[in-house]
């Protein structure tokens, strides 16, 4: 059965201080589709972040590169399997160089926490109780 993928390019400062950050959090990097302008991370199976630097990336775009921590240009939200592993994913990032937002929402079937990777990239970790997924 065919699972659509996602691929998120995000232009980054630092490719390896990058590859670093998410390598630290628990990722991989594949390296079929990494080089000196790009790197590959490998979230889950339909998830990739491709970090490119930043003159890569004007390649794909006539549009001004936006300063993520200056502005918001979109917010990436990864599930987890519990709140203790939001938990675990944020305090990864932060331990890695990222910066923990300090909004915490706990609604009892949702729990969730952020924290900006080192360019600014604004990430959302939320577990939802699967009872109330299904209803």
């Amino acid at each position: 059965m065919y699972q659509q993928m996602i691929f998120v390019n995000l232009p980054v400062n630092d490719l390896d201080a990058s590859k670093k950050f998410f390598t630290e959090l628990g990722y991989s990097i594949n390296p079929q589709f990494s080089d000196e302008n790009a790197a590959s991370v490998v979230i889950s199976d339909t998830i990739v972040a491709m970090l490119l630097t930043k003159p890569f990336y004007a390649t794909f775009t006539k549009k001004e590169i936006a300063d993520a921590t200056r502005t918001s240009e979109v917010l990436l939200c990864l599930s987890a399997e519990s709140r203790e592993k939001v938990d675990e994913l944020v305090e990864k990032a932060v331990a890695a160089g990222g910066t923990a937002s300090e909004k915490v929402q706990d609604m009892d079937f949702m729990y969730g926490r952020a924290f900006d990777d080192l360019d600014g990239h604004t990430w959302e970790v939320v577990w939802m109780n699967p009872d109330v997924i299904q209803g």
